[in-house]
């Protein structure tokens, strides 16, 4: 097992879990390619935690598969995702019969009877949060799911389920997944997602920070922002070749700024921009675990080195243009 990883709790999982979450959810798992090299590599560097979802093609099932080979459930913490709106109307799934079948089909996909970590992949502020606490502690008690909570939360909403928990001596949600990094999402670009990103939320922040609950950032590299496939030098040249929604969401000024400090500092610092990228997510004062997709073992290396970067909060200030120059 790989000596450069760290580890962390998470209430209600009952191993421990890796600050590195590998993320299943790219093209060639979605389109379900067998993958046992990568995903030997990245077990064999650390990783124990591994993210994916209902909604990602057949992710669930490349994952399952491996683990089913190499004889490892055991050895590894699970995270799935239900209740994501149906991809061809965008009508919300967020009530018992959606949440328990899909929690029937990613069993038998990932070839498990429970998972670790199960996520509310959306929220819908109509239904009552206590109806979902009530129905999680359920599964919770039935043996399927081990902790729960919600992806692209707010923290306003979890505070009402987690009220509601309380009030009924029931568990609560104790883990989050918005996006978190370094790179800005722009809001109105990403509907319903839920992100930290950027100088805003400054609240939202803070109640992460005093609450410790365990943060999950996916796209904790801006979808590949800061993956080092152009430099902040390139301008418009750099997006040429994104999809549109890449473009829009991430390729504003401010952000090609961040990706030049980047670059500067890692100059400095003697390391990759995106080891630095991710360091910045581990340095500062919120209780995160970072999820990241990658074909390479190597950059899978290079991701498990941001834990040991020493990073100062000037440095994460000026990284985040929260301080300028």
């Amino acid at each position: 097992m790989g000596e450069r990883m760290r580890y962390a709790g998470i209430p209600g999982v009952e191993k421990p879990v890796s600050r590195i979450l590998f993320g299943a959810g790219g093209g060639r798992f979605w389109q379900g390619e067998r993958m046992d090299e990568l995903l030997d590599a990245v077990f064999a560097l650390g990783v124990t935690a591994f993210d994916t979802a209902r909604v990602y093609g057949d992710s669930e099932k490349v994952l399952g598969d491996w683990l089913e080979r190499r004889n490892l459930r055991e050895k590894v913490v699970l995270l799935s995702k239900c209740a994501h709106p149906d991809l061809t109307g965008g009508t919300k799934r967020v009530n018992e019969r959606e949440i328990r079948r899909d929690f029937e089909i990613s069993s038998r996909c990932l070839k498990t009877d429970y998972i670790d970590i199960y996520l509310l992949h959306r929220d819908d502020p109509q239904v009552e949060a206590g109806l979902l606490v009530e129905l999680l502690n359920a599964m919770h008690a039935e043996g399927k799911i081990g902790a729960f909570g919600g992806s692209n939360w707010t923290r306003r909403r979890i505070e009402e389920a987690n009220e509601y928990a309380y009030r009924r001596n029931l568990i609560p949600f104790t883990v989050s997944s918005p996006n978190y990094g370094l790179a800005r999402q722009e809001k109105t670009k990403i509907g319903d997602c839920v992100t930290l990103s950027g100088l805003e939320d400054a609240e939202e922040k803070a109640w992460y920070a005093e609450s410790q609950m365990p943060l999950l950032a996916y796209s904790a590299l801006g979808a590949g922002f800061f993956s080092g496939r152009f430099q902040s030098g390139d301008g418009e040249a750099a997006l040429e070749n994104a999809d549109a929604f890449f473009r829009s969401v991430y390729g504003s000024p401010d952000n090609f700024e961040r990706l030049r400090r980047c670059e500067e500092l890692a100059k400095e610092k003697g390391c990759k921009v995106s080891t630095l990228a991710l360091a910045w997510i581990f340095a500062g004062p919120l209780n995160t675990f970072a999820v990241v997709s990658t074909g390479s073992p190597k950059r899978m290396e290079e991701n498990i080195e941001a834990l040991h970067l020493p990073l100062a909060e000037a440095e994460r200030r000026y990284l985040n243009l929260e301080e300028r120059e």
